[in-house]
C-alpha cells in the first residue's frame, strides 16, 4: 500500500509557493477514533476520511487489518505508534511526526484507538499541528471505556446509580476519594488488581463488591472475569486475565447476569471454516459473524472459462438472433459468465428482450436483477434443479413460437435438468459456461487448522466443496461441527466419512448459517443446564468417535 509521491514545495503554514502569489494546499488533517476494537464501531465520518485518505498514520498493528478493509491501493501508511527501532514513540514524538505529514498538503489521516481525546495522546498531538499553524478536524469515537462494558452487559449508570469515577491506575491514586463513588471503572489495573482491591476495602468499600474485568472487549476474542473485591486477584489469575482490560467495580456489576448479550451469542468465538469461492463467501461469513463467529475464508473452488469459448460464443449469438424461448441461469457464476461474455461482445440486458428467464433460486434471481434482468420463473418449493422442473411449463406449440432452452451450467453440472426439458417437449442447448477446478492448497497452518480441531465448524455449500476441501486440506477433525446446505451435500459429506451434525432445512446460505447457529443456542444451554462451563467444540477433544466408519 505503501507509494512513492512527489509533493509541491511547502512552506511551513502548509502553503504552496506559485511565483508571486501563496495559495493554500489542498491537504487536510483529521484525528480519527477507530473505536475499541471492533472496526464496525468505526463511524460513518471516520470510514469516509479513512477511504479518502492519501497518507494513514496509523498507532497499533490492529490498524493494519482497517486499512486493507477500507483504503485503496495507493495509501501511504506511516507509523505514528513506534519507532523503527520497534519501541513505543513518545507522546512528543508522535506529534512530530504528525505534524512532518501535515505540511505536505495532502489528505492525512491519523488514527488513535477509541476516542482521540480520551486517554490518547490525540491532544498533545492536536496541539503540536496548531502551534504549526495547521488546520484540523477531530471525529471522536467510540471510548473502550464505555463500550467495553456495554459489550459484557455492564451499564455504568442506572436510574439508581448515577455517578462513574474513570481512573487510571498508578502507584498515587488515593483510593478513599473513591469510597463513595457507585461505580468506578478501571484502566491498567490488570497487573496491580490485587493492591487496588485490597486499598478499597481499606478505604470503607465492602469486600462483596461487584467486580468485573473484561479484556480485549468487543472483539469475538473478549473475555469477562465477574467476582468481588475479596475475590477478583485469584479469579483474574485463574482465568489468565492480561492486557488489555477493563474492570468495572460496583453494584451495575450484577446486571451482567441478565443483560449479558455479546458472550452469549450462539457461536460466539467460534471459529468456523468457510469452503467457498471468494466471491460466493461474503454473505455466508456475514451472517456468520452476526451470531458471533470468526469465519474463516478458504477457497476450495476455482471457477474458470471454459476450455472451448466456441459453444459459447456459438449460443450467445443465437440468443441475439431469437434462436430461444427460454434462458435458464442454475447458478449465480452462471450469470457471471453470460455477463462477461455479453461485455466482450458489447452487448448488454437490452438483448434478453422478448426471452423468458428461470433462475434456479432467489440467490441466482438476485445475481439478474443487478444485471437488471427480472426472472420471470423461479422455483416456489425447493430452489434446486428438480424444484425448477416441478413449475417448468410443458412445451405448447400453440403457445411458444421457439422450443429451444439456452442453458448455461458448470462443466459438472448434473445432466437431469436436461432431461426433464426434454420430457416436457424442450429442445436444450446445454453449454459449459464455466468450468469449476479444484483449488490451491490453502498454507500449511490452516491445513494443520483443520486436522488438529482447531475450528470449531465447518460450513459445506455444495458436494463439490466437501470433496475438494477433503481433497486440498484433508478431513475435520472429529471433534468439529459439521453442517451442510442440503440432503445432497449431506450424503457426499459421510460418502468422505463424515458425521453430518446441521442441515439446513432450506438450501440457502443464510438459514445454514442460522441453523449451525440454532445448533450452538442448543449446545450452550445444555452446558449451561448441567452446570458446565460454557466451552467451544475446539475446546473439548472427545474421545468417541464423530467420523462414520469408513
Amino acid at each position: 500500500m505503501t507509494r512513492s509521491s512527489t509533493t509541491a514545495k511547502t512552506g511551513s503554514h502548509g502553503t504552496k509557493a506559485t511565483g508571486d502569489a501563496t495559495l493554500p494546499t489542498q491537504g487536510s488533517l483529521a484525528f480519527v477514533g477507530t473505536g475499541p476494537g471492533d472496526p464496525e464501531l468505526l463511524t460513518v465520518r471516520a470510514s469516509q476520511l479513512i477511504a479518502d485518505a492519501e497518507v494513514l498514520i496509523t498507532e497499533a498493528p490492529e490498524h493494519a487489518a482497517l486499512v486493507a478493509a477500507l483504503c485503496g491501493e495507493d495509501v501511504e501508511i506511516v507509523d505514528g505508534g513506534f519507532g523503527e527501532d520497534g519501541q513505543p514513540l513518545t507522546h512528543a514524538a508522535r506529534a512530530k511526526v504528525v505534524v512532518k505529514q501535515a505540511k505536505r498538503g495532502l489528505r492525512v489521516v491519523r488514527l488513535l484507538g477509541g476516542d482521540p481525546f480520551i486517554y490518547a495522546s490525540g491532544p498533545e498531538e492536536a496541539q503540536a499541528v496548531a502551534k504549526a499553524g495547521l488546520a484540523f478536524e477531530v471525529v471522536p469515537g467510540v471510548s473502550s471505556v464505555g463500550a467495553v462494558p456495554a459489550y459484557a452487559g455492564i451499564p455504568l449508570t442506572t436510574k439508581d446509580h448515577r455517578e462513574v469515577a474513570v481512573v487510571t491506575c498508578g502507584d498515587k491514586v488515593d483510593w478513599s476519594r473513591y469510597t463513595d463513588t457507585p461505580t468506578l471503572v478501571l484502566l491498567s489495573a490488570v497487573g496491580q488488581i490485587g493492591d487496588i482491591a485490597k486499598a478499597l476495602v481499606e478505604a470503607g468499600r465492602p469486600a462483596t463488591t461487584p467486580v468485573a474485568m473484561t479484556r480485549v472487549g468487543t472483539t469475538t476474542e473478549q473475555q469477562t472475569v465477574t467476582s468481588t473485591l475479596e475475590q477478583i486477584a485469584a479469579d483474574a489469575r485463574a482465568a489468565r486475565m492480561a492486557p488489555p482490560a477493563i474492570t468495572v467495580v460496583g453494584k451495575v456489576v450484577d446486571l451482567r447476569e441478565t443483560l449479558s448479550w455479546f458472550e452469549t451469542k450462539p457461536l460466539f468465538g467460534w471459529r468456523v471454516l468457510v469452503p467457498r469461492t471468494k466471491e460466493q463467501s461474503a454473505s455466508l461469513s456475514n451472517r456468520l459473524r452476526s451470531f458471533g463467529a470468526v469465519p474463516e475464508e478458504v477457497p476450495t473452488i476455482s471457477v474458470e472459462p471454459p476450455r472451448n469459448p466456441q459453444q459459447m460464443d456459438k449460443a450467445v449469438r443465437g440468443l441475439v438472433e431469437g434462436r430461444y424461448e427460454w434462458v435458464a441461469f442454475t447458478s449465480v457464476n452462471a450469470v457471471k459468465a453470460v455477463r462477461e461474455k455479453f461485455e466482450e461482445y458489447g452487448l448488454d440486458a437490452r438483448a434478453f428482450s422478448g426471452l423468458k428467464i428461470a433462475a434456479v433460486g432467489e440467490k441466482t434471481a438476485a445475481s439478474l436483477l443487478d444485471w437488471g434482468l427480472r426472472a420471470d420463473l423461479v422455483p416456489s418449493g425447493e430452489q434446486s434443479a428438480a424444484g425448477l422442473l416441478e413449475d417448468w411449463p410443458e412445451y405448447d406449440e400453440q403457445l411458444d413460437p421457439i422450443n429451444r432452452v439456452f442453458l448455461p451450467r458448470a462443466d459438472i453440472a448434473t445432466e437431469n435438468l436436461v432431461a426433464g426439458l426434454v420430457d416436457l417437449g424442450w429442445e436444450c442447448d446445454d453449454v459449459t459456461a464455466y468450468r469449476t477446478v479444484r483449488a490451491a492448497p490453502p498454507p500449511a497452518p490452516t491445513r494443520d487448522a483443520i486436522k488438529t480441531g482447531k475450528f470449531d465448524a465447518v460450513v459445506f455449500t455444495s458436494s463439490s466443496t466437501v470433496r475438494n476441501l477433503v481433497g486440498i486440506a484433508g478431513k475435520p477433525h472429529p471433534s468439529t461441527i459439521i453442517a451442510v446446505i442440503g440432503p445432497a451435500t449431506a450424503k457426499t459429506a459421510e460418502e468422505h466419512g463424515l458425521r453430518v451434525d446441521v442441515m439446513s432445512p432450506k438450501p440457502d446460505v443464510d438459514v445454514l448459517a442460522e441453523a449451525l447457529a440454532g445448533f450452538g443456542a442448543a449446545r450452550r444451554a445444555s452446558l449451561v443446564e448441567a452446570g458446565d462451563p460454557v466451552t467451544k467444540p475446539s475446546d473439548r477433544k472427545p474421545s468417541g468417535r464423530r467420523r462414520k466408519a469408513e
